[in-house]
């Protein structure tokens, strides 16, 4: 047999066998034809026409009814890739644009916020409480059950101590301004998680930037980690740092304190050292009679 007679007979079989696919098609739903059929009979696909009715019917084909083994996998598609970084609920402004705030705005902007899920169990905002020109600042890490229950930062037991702290360090608790990494509670009072951090120190370093303190004293490990990126609260305490200009000085957090009262002395040697920065001495012990 000639090879044109050979290709022709092939040409015809396969004319035949697409025929019979197409019946099994009208009845049992679409089916694909082989590749390695046309590559068996040493055919070429003919390439793809307006005159060429059957293949375009093959380009549109609904797979919507036939058997899983038999449907044609459509490409997959993958989503763009973000170009901004934004807050993921959407319902709060982006982070670049948390810093152009001024003080009123970044207050209700915070007190609306839903951009991370410690807003869906929250009482209130804690945004702070203070002096907004205060030459000093204390930065804790997240409010607890009172605190959210009343809208004001250190207000518990924890609270009390950390008045006492300012009053001897020769200051009135209204003239020093108090915040925290988070500004929602965290269940259980347990540490901030990281994205929660991500999305709520913006507003904290915007408070930084507008009160623009002296100094800046870290109550505990979860302010050092998350404004100074360092770990080590009972290493460094009373160590002077630098976060934008500002003198910081990391100590204990007074919950800590009431957990471990003979760390106290501790602490107020660290108190001590910003006093001196700030111009204050300490009182004169009363004379006992």
């Amino acid at each position: 047999m000639t090879p044109e007679k050979n290709i022709a007979g092939n040409q015809s079989l396969l004319d035949d066998i697409i025929d019979a696919l197409e019946i099994e098609r009208d009845s049992n739903g679409e089916v694909e034809v082989p590749r390695g059929l046309v590559e068996n009979l040493a055919l070429k696909p003919k390439p793809a026409t307006e005159s060429t009715p059957r293949q375009s019917q093959y380009a549109r084909r609904d797979t919507r009814h036939a058997p899983p083994h038999r449907r044609i996998r459509e490409p997959e598609t993958t989503a763009p890739p973000a170009t901004t970084r934004q807050n993921p609920r959407g319902n709060a402004p982006p982070i670049a644009a948390i810093a152009q705030l001024d003080w009123d705005t970044l207050k209700n902007t915070a007190k609306s916020c839903q951009a991370c899920p410690l807003a869906n169990k929250r009482r209130n905002v804690v945004f702070g409480a203070g002096n907004t020109n205060a030459e000093l600042m204390f930065i804790g890490e997240g409010p607890g059950r009172e605190e959210d229950e009343q809208g004001v930062p250190f207000v518990g037991p924890a609270g009390a101590l950390l008045t006492k702290m300012i009053n001897a360090m020769r200051f009135q608790r209204s003239e020093v301004y108090i915040a925290n990494i988070l500004k929602c509670r965290p269940p259980g009072n347990r540490n901030p998680e990281d994205p929660e951090v991500e999305q709520c120190v913006p507003f904290l370093l915007r408070q930084i930037e507008i009160v623009s303190p002296k100094v800046i004293v870290l109550l505990g490990a979860v302010p050092l980690k998350h404004l100074m990126g360092k770990t080590g609260i009972t290493r460094l305490h009373g160590n002077w740092m630098e976060f934008r200009g500002i003198r910081v000085m990391p100590t204990f957090h007074p919950a800590y304190l009431l957990r471990t009262p003979e760390a106290k002395k501790h602490a107020w040697q660290d108190l001590q050292k910003v006093m001196d920065v700030l111009g204050k001495t300490p009182r004169a012990p009363t004379a006992r009679r």
